[in-house]
């Protein structure tokens, strides 16, 4: 029984396939294309329906159908992965139909095209920038949309990527054991981003450079190196009483003041 009907699932695959390649290899027929492009594209057989769109599109220019194509075509890219073409075809969708009435969707899925291709924060962050800028874009032109708070979201992942980033940067000076480096770069990071997720950790970092240059200070300068770094302490605690790193920040300042 198992057998016969994998046999007749291969056959209908097989039906399926030479009616498909039928339709691509034909160069009349465009009706029946787009009407197999769109059953396709509604079955979620997004790469079949790209290529036979693809073939179509210059046919239905200037047609009421033609709107609906490029917007499959589009749609069909990112549902198949291949986002910055998905890009591109979004944008190209917003400039032939500004009036359109998929046109706020369109600025949506551009903006998260680019989205998809943010990398890992390790890497080049030019397509994270450029998915902040769409997005920032359609927020502005679509306050009120029903996407508005899933773009908020994607907006604030893709800037604590570029925030992480830049916080990995500044942290490389403490790595490498230059803390006066450390510090002002950490500083500099606090000031850029305020409101960072990153910032109990960076502060904790910034102690730790101070902490290294105290204990490794001249004699005559240790008194006030100590003194500065309690102050620091106390000021951090002030900010974060909670904080994970309490442990490791008091066993230091103990190992500290038995240097005074």
């Amino acid at each position: 029984m198992y057998r016969i009907f994998s046999l007749i699932s291969v056959s209908i695959l097989l039906l399926s396939c030479n009616d498909y390649q039928k339709l691509l290899n034909s160069t009349e027929n465009q009706s029946e294309k787009y009407a197999a492009a769109e059953e396709y594209y509604n079955n979620g057989e997004f790469r079949r329906a790209n290529t036979l769109i693809e073939q179509i599109i210059p046919s239905y220019r200037g047609k009421p159908q033609g709107e609906r194509l490029v917007y499959f075509f589009a749609n069909s890219y990112f549902e198949t992965k291949l986002y910055l073409s998905a890009a591109i075809q979004f944008e190209n969708f917003i400039k032939s139909y500004p009036n359109s009435q998929r046109i706020q969707e369109a600025y949506f899925m551009e903006a998260k095209s680019y989205y998809m291709l943010s990398p890992r924060y390790t890497l080049d962050q030019e397509e994270t920038y450029t998915g902040i800028d769409k997005f920032q874009i359609f927020i502005n032109r679509f306050p009120n949309s029903e996407y508005l708070a899933e773009a908020l979201e994607l907006v604030e992942d893709l800037q604590n990527k570029l925030e992480k980033k830049e916080f990995e940067i500044a942290k490389q000076y403490f790595t490498i054991r230059d803390y006066n480096s450390a510090i002002k770069s950490i500083e500099n990071f606090i000031a850029d981003n305020p409101g960072s997720m990153y910032r109990e950790e960076a502060l904790y970092f910034k102690w730790l450079a101070q902490y290294e240059i105290a204990i490794n200070s001249i004699e005559s300068r240790i008194n006030d190196r100590v003194t500065e770094l309690e102050r620091s302490l106390n000021s951090f605690l002030n900010n974060y009483p909670d904080t994970i790193f309490l442990e490791d920040l008091s066993k230091k300042i103990n190992i500290a003041k038995q240097l005074l």
